[in-house]
Parts: C-alpha cells; sequence; structure tokens
C-alpha cells in the first residue's frame, strides 16, 4: 500500500512534467524579449502615453487659440427678411436705395406693403489694444503648453520604470518555478530515503509520513509559483500596452551585473535640476503670474476697430438694390461691473500663493523620494552579496544533513528543516537580486534619468 502511494506521487508529478512539456511543444517558441526592447515598444503602446501625447496636443491648440486674439476677425452673414413692419420698411427701402417721393405718402408710411430684403454683410473686427490681455494670454498658454510636454517626459519614465519592474517580476517568478521545481524533487528524495529507511526498519512510519506532507507542500507551491509567473507575464503585457494573453518570453540579463554606487548629495542636485515634474510646477506657477497679470490688465481699457460693408436687394438672385459701408475705432473702458473683477484678482492671486507653496511642498518631496531610493538600493546592494553567501552554506548545511539522516545520527523533522532553510535562501537570493536591478531602476526615476538608454534597462 506505502509502495503504490509512492508510486501515485511520482505519476503526478511526472504527469505534471509531460503536461508542461507538451504545452511548450505546441506553442510556438517566442524569440526572447530584452528590457530594452520591452521598453521600446511600451512607449510606442501604452495608453497612458497616448493619453499624455493628447494632452500636450490639446495644449499646443491652446497655444494656437490663444494666439488668435491678436489677429482681425472677418464674418459672412446672409439675412433674408419679409415684413410690413413701417420702420422696417422704411429703412429697407433707404438701403436698398429705392426709396421714392410716392413712399412719403401718409398711407405707405402708416401701413406699407409687404416688402422683401435680402442683406449680405462683410464685417471685420480688430482688437488694438486690450492693455496687453491677449499678449500675456499667449504667454501663459505658451507655459503650460511647455508643462505638459514636461509631463509627457515624466510619463515616459514612469511607463519605463513600470516596464523594468514587470520585467524583473517575471525573472523572479521564472526563478522561483526553478527553485520549486527543485524543491519538490528534493523533497522526493527524501521521501525515498524515508521510504528506504522505513521499510529496513530504522524509521518510524511518521518519518515516512511527514516526508509525503512535504512533498505534498512542495506541489501546492510549485502551483502557486507557475500561476504566479502566469500573472508576471500577463502584467508585463499590460505595461507594454499589448493584449495580455500574449507570450513574452524574456531575455534573462547577467545575473552578476554591478552598478555604480552614487554621492546622495549629488543625487538631490541632480533630482532638482533634472525631474520633469519640478519643471512642470516651475512653469505651472510661472503660467500662474501671467493670469494674475491679466486679471490686472483687465482693468484698463480696450480699443477696437471695425468695419462692415452690406448689399441690400430686394431679391436674393437679383440685383437692383444698394450697398454701404462703415467703418470706425471705439474706445471701453469697464466702470464698474459689481466688483466681479477685483474678486478674479483676488482670486487669481489666491492661486498663485498655492502654486508657489506647492512647488515647494514638491521640492521637499522629491529630496526625501531621492533619499529613500538611495538607501533602498544601498540595502539591497548589500543584501544581495549576503544572500549569496547563505545560498552554498544552506546547500551545504542540506547535503550534510542528508547524510546524517542516513547514518542515523539525525531526524527527520531536522532534515526537513534544513531542506526548507535551502529553498529559502535561493529565494531570498533571487528576490535580493532582482530587488537591486528594480530599485536602481527607482532611484534613477527619483532622479529623473530613467529612461531606454539607461544602465538598469540596456546592459
Amino acid at each position: 500500500m506505502r509502495h503504490y502511494f509512492l508510486l501515485l506521487i511520482k505519476a503526478a508529478v511526472l504527469a505534471t512534467s509531460l503536461a508542461s512539456c507538451s504545452a511548450l511543444l505546441l506553442a510556438q517558441e517566442p524569440s526572447p524579449l530584452s528590457l530594452h526592447q520591452a521598453a521600446t515598444i511600451a512607449l510606442e503602446k501604452n495608453p497612458l502615453r497616448k493619453a499624455a501625447i493628447a494632452d500636450t496636443q490639446a495644449a499646443s491648440a491652446g497655444v494656437r487659440e490663444a494666439r488668435s486674439s491678436l489677429l482681425p476677425r472677418l464674418t459672412f452673414s446672409e439675412t433674408a427678411m419679409r415684413g410690413n413692419d413701417p420702420v422696417y420698411v422704411f429703412g429697407s427701402k433707404l438701403r436698398q436705395q429705392r426709396f421714392t417721393v410716392a413712399d412719403f405718402s401718409l398711407n405707405r408710411l402708416n401701413t406699407p406693403t409687404p416688402f422683401g430684403d435680402f442683406d449680405t454683410s462683410l464685417g471685420a473686427r480688430w482688437n488694438l489694444f486690450d492693455s496687453f490681455v491677449s499678449w500675456r494670454g499667449v504667454k501663459r498658454a505658451t507655459l503650460a503648453s511647455q508643462a505638459t510636454a514636461r509631463q509627457l517626459d515624466r510619463t515616459d519614465q514612469e511607463i519605463v520604470y513600470g516596464v523594468v519592474e514587470a520585467y524583473y517580476a517575471v525573472l523572479l517568478a521564472g526563478k522561483e518555478v526553478e527553485v520549486d521545481e527543485h524543491a519538490l524533487k528534493t523533497a522526493l528524495s527524501i521521501m525515498d530515503r524515508s521510504q528506504a529507511r522505513f521499510d529496513s526498519g530504522v524509521a518510524v512510519e511518521s518519518d515516512l509520513l511527514s516526508a509525503r506532507v512535504r512533498v505534498a507542500g512542495r506541489q501546492q507551491d510549485l502551483i502557486r509559483a507557475r500561476n504566479n509567473f502566469s500573472l508576471a507575464q500577463a502584467q508585463l503585457n499590460m505595461a507594454m500596452g499589448i493584449p495580455a494573453e500574449s507570450i513574452s518570453k524574456v531575455a534573462e540579463p547577467a545575473a552578476d551585473r554591478s552598478f555604480l554606487t552614487p554621492v546622495l548629495e549629488e543625487l538631490e542636485k541632480q533630482a532638482l535640476t533634472q525631474r520633469p515634474d519640478l519643471k512642470r510646477i516651475e512653469l505651472e506657477e510661472q503660467a500662474q503670474h501671467q493670469s494674475v497679470s491679466i486679471a490686472k490688465s483687465s482693468f484698463g481699457p480696450r480699443v477696437n476697430a471695425f468695419a462692415g460693408w452690406d448689399l441690400h436687394n430686394p431679391t436674393l438672385f437679383a440685383g437692383g438694390g444698394g450697398s454701404s459701408w462703415l467703418g470706425g475705432i471705439e474706445v471701453q473702458f469697464d466702470i464698474f461691473q459689481g466688483g466681479a473683477k477685483r474678486a478674479q484678482l483676488s482670486r487669481e492671486r489666491a492661486l498663485q500663493e498655492k502654486a508657489i507653496a506647492m512647488k515647494q511642498a514638491s521640492t521637499d518631496a522629491v529630496r526625501l523620494e531621492v533619499r529613500r531610493a538611495y538607501y533602498d538600493f544601498d540595502a539591497n546592494r548589500q543584501q544581495v552579496e549576503v544572500a549569496r553567501a547563505a545560498i552554498s552554506q544552506a546547500q551545504e548545511s542540506l547535503r550534510m544533513n542528508q547524510d546524517r539522516y542516513d547514518g542515523g545520527l539525525t531526524t527527520i523533522t531536522d532534515l526537513l528543516g534544513t531542506e526548507d532553510a535551502a529553498r529559502r535562501t535561493q529565494n531570498d537570493y533571487w528576490q535580493a537580486l532582482y530587488r537591486l536591478h528594480t530599485s536602481y531602476a527607482n532611484l534613477e526615476l527619483a532622479t529623473g534619468t530613467l529612461n531606454p538608454q539607461s544602465p538598469v534597462v540596456t546592459p
């Protein structure tokens, strides 16, 4: 019965391995995808970048719209009217230059017959001076457009970091699958040893049962690790902006890559000068300053030039009517508007104070972010060395405990504990190694230098 149970466990493991191999053979083997290629694809297809590009296009259109206020405006209209209103008939005949002496009779003046008028009109209006409101509006729109462009740069950096994080998550998940597969083989080997010792009468049945429980646990870990690997692949595909069900085989970079240890003070200075989001906030603060100037200029006078030409005919297509033109210059000055302009000026000044405060708060947040990323990278760099040394020690301890268990010098509990420690040290090493890469990418993101050509992206 015990041999039958052992054969069932081995058969289940073999069936799982064969199913995985068959699935790999049936699926088309994709070419390895490098991290640089993944970042390039993301900068082309990620929907967040498309949204940021749309924002820049909208901001550019806002600049063109603001500049249009500096140019004259031309209008065309065609109006058809008919009626017997005395004033309308009197004026329309004058405009058509069809007024006669007979039209002065009282009957025609008081009760005219219905009269038609078709008015073809061309008009022009040009703001010659508005106390520099339009010019400052163009400046504000230009600053807003530049701020949006800086936000696009920051979005690119965040997208690249998301790809780096997802890429190494796939690599880590793949290594965890390998570790769990090796741990399952080790657990099966321990179970075989326990079975042999139990059959020879030198071990109790509880040792064999403990080994079987450990095998079942390792099978569950392997199932979970494979599912995590599939999920990590889907997350990478979504970070690149491609369908989640796409098959992307990542190319593993060299495991012994090293990064230069930067100086914290230099990193802070670099972040304060290169972070695109800080530049965006600075440009937004300047744009708000222009808004205050616009609110002040609204108290000033406005000078407009206008001109118009009209053609009046009794019918739409027939002539026989008259034309006229009119032009002039007007000066406007708002004397009283219920305090609306002063309220607007107060609001713009308050928003300017808020922009200045947010700029200072963002600067402090960036400094803290750089420090956090720096210490995280430094900790991961040291943890890699510790984890690498622990692997060889754990493997040697496992080998020694296996020999001692075969010789009856230790218990199954000690052997299983050593096996679990060996598995844990391998997982800790790979997690520390990949955290090192992602923390370096996060450090470059914090300083505003992360791009597809960064050392962490391009080996």
